[in-house]
């Protein structure tokens, strides 16, 4: 099981941090965040599959990324995408996050009926760290509006990060 830490943000940085201790090399971290496959293993909160999954792992590149529960808006699939800004190999990711349809066009939060001040772009960094055999990962979410909406994501991040960990055994 990975290690956890809770999320430090508060409503003026409006920055959710989340730091995770995998038992795993950086490789397969990273190859779990890279690989379309691997990331349909844990993309979601707990009770969510993953669908679909494309990923072009270049910088100005997009991934299209769907999650589905049985119960979370009438069981239709929620997709995210976004671009990405930086990649540092086995180090560093950074990249847009959005809601999107399913052609990954950007498409309001309100359209999976959310409410609250969703910003139609936000900011994910994901920073991996070599601890000789195991990886430290520190995940930044930058823009999510602050309270319900920031808790909400800090819990589904921490639960697709449970999926996560337990997907680098097999």
């Amino acid at each position: 099981m990975a290690e956890r830490t809770d999320a430090r943000a508060t409503s003026t940085e409006r920055v959710l941090v989340i730091e995770r201790e995998f038992d795993a090399p950086r490789e397969l971290v990273w190859k779990a965040w890279t690989d379309p496959e691997m990331a349909k293993r844990w993309w979601g909160p707990k009770n969510f599959t993953s669908p679909a999954a494309e990923i072009d792992f270049r910088v100005g590149g997009k991934y299209l990324l769907a999650m589905q529960s049985p119960d979370f808006n009438e069981g239709r699939p929620i997709w995210s995408t976004g671009i990405y800004r930086e990649i540092v190999p086995y180090q560093r990711i950074v990249c847009t996050d959005s809601f999107a349809d399913e052609n990954g066009n950007v498409v309001p939060a309100s359209d999976y009926g959310m409410t609250g001040e969703f910003p139609l772009e936000m900011l994910v960094t994901v920073e991996l760290q070599d601890l000789g055999g195991k990886t430290k990962m520190t995940l930044r979410h930058e823009g999510l509006p602050a309270g319900e909406i920031s808790e909400g994501a800090n819990q589904g991040w921490n639960e697709s990060f449970d999926k996560l960990a337990e997907s680098l055994k097999s």
